[in-house]
């Protein structure tokens, strides 16, 4: 990997607001000629089902083929690290450089508009770099 390409991540688990972070990613990195980092982030132990975590591995492997389709580098983690998505992967940008991160969120209905999933919020939150959303 190039030492002065930028490097963006795309916190992805397979919905179709992920799908719509990733996309938006995808033209992010084409634009900048940045390196997209694909997280696919998952607490670990008993909480997580075999049915989910091979769910996970399938949803990684789609994204990181839409970006080398269309020519963009990239790398994918499925990690599992003890840690809540949120900040697993606040730790991972910082561990990584990472200078903007891509979340998909939920479209809520009017009376739930100000909440955002817990995840996302978190990342909005703690994030030492631009976030965008996306729905």
């Amino acid at each position: 990997m190039k030492g002065s390409m930028m490097n963006i991540l795309v916190a992805y688990n397979g919905t179709d607001e992920a799908k719509a972070a990733l996309d938006l990613a995808k033209d992010y990195a084409n634009i900048h000629d940045a390196v997209v980092h694909i997280i696919t982030s998952m607490e670990g132990g008993s909480r997580e089902k075999l049915k989910a975590i091979t769910q996970s591995k399938k949803d990684l492997e789609y994204a990181l083929e839409l970006m080398k389709t269309n020519g963009i580098t990239c790398e994918g983690y499925q990690t599992v690290r003890g840690l809540s998505p949120g900040e697993d992967i606040i730790r991972y940008a910082e561990e990584y450089n990472i200078k903007h991160i891509f979340v998909g969120i939920e479209k809520k209905s009017r009376t739930r508009k100000l909440l955002l999933g817990s995840t996302a919020q978190y990342i909005i939150l703690k994030a030492s770099c631009p976030v965008t959303t996306i729905h």
